[in-house]
């Protein structure tokens, strides 16, 4: 049987994006083909974007096949450790901003993988970063309460770290603060993030779960495998 977040796909990218190559239609065609009940139409943005009403615009006038539900995001990256976002003033009807850890949140600005890692070869303790990414996530999902956490921790790897080095505390925080802040957070397919004691500790903080595959062409969206397996094997340990 399939697991009922798989009948949806939260957060999948059209050509608003410049690194997708599927057009909004194209998108909703491939959910009905896949038999998504929901689909997240989402697109990366910049405190610079100007389109985000051409944008809605072109949602608006989609025809929608029976049965699916379109909704509407923008996907924003964390700019520093104050949880600050990189948004522009948002028109009515985005339905959720997609919160991403794109680059890790520097107490003066975003800072991209190799700049940490040389950081902490330098000497920075990976504890120090890891309460700083921790803390910036909770930070931005209490500054943008009722929004989606993207592809959360996919950051780690880049900079050599990996979710079981967060600790029980940190984590315990992390979904604590999701569950607070009516946070959504996606397992995403792209990234295989979050892992299951992840996902444990946002069930028993009692926040909502979402799939996404994260796709950028229109033959991946609702084209689950590493989401499907990382809830099958959450659901055999329960």
């Amino acid at each position: 049987m399939t697991h009922a977040l798989l009948r949806g796909d939260h957060h999948v990218h059209s050509t608003f994006s410049d690194d997708a190559v599927s057009t909004l239609a194209e998108n909703v065609t491939a959910a009905s083909v896949a038999g998504l009940e929901t689909l997240r139409l989402v697109d990366h943005v910049r405190r610079t974007t100007t389109w985000v009403p051409e944008y809605l615009s072109a949602v608006r006038a989609l025809r929608v096949p029976e049965g699916l539900t379109v909704l509407t995001g923008v996907e924003a990256k964390i700019l520093d450790a104050s949880g600050a976002l990189d948004i522009p003033v948002l028109p009515a009807g985005i339905d959720r901003i997609l919160i991403a850890d794109h680059q890790f949140p520097g107490i003066e600005g975003p800072l991209g993988p190799s700049a940490v890692r040389e950081r902490i070869a330098a000497g920075w303790g990976t504890e120090d970063a890891l309460d700083q990414l921790v803390s910036a996530l909770i930070a931005a999902m209490r500054r943008h309460p009722g929004n989606q956490l993207a592809h959360c921790f996919s950051l780690l790897p880049k900079i050599g770290l990996a979710e079981g080095d967060l600790g029980a505390e940190r984590v315990a925080a992390w979904a604590k603060a999701a569950a607070e802040t009516d946070t959504m957070v996606e397992v995403n397919e792209k990234w295989g993030c979050p892992g299951i004691p992840l996902l444990d500790a946002l069930r028993d903080a009692g926040a909502e779960l979402v799939a996404s595959t994260d796709s950028h062409v229109a033959s991946e969206v609702g084209r689950y495998s590493r989401v499907a397996e990382l809830l099958g094997e959450r659901e055999a340990q329960c």
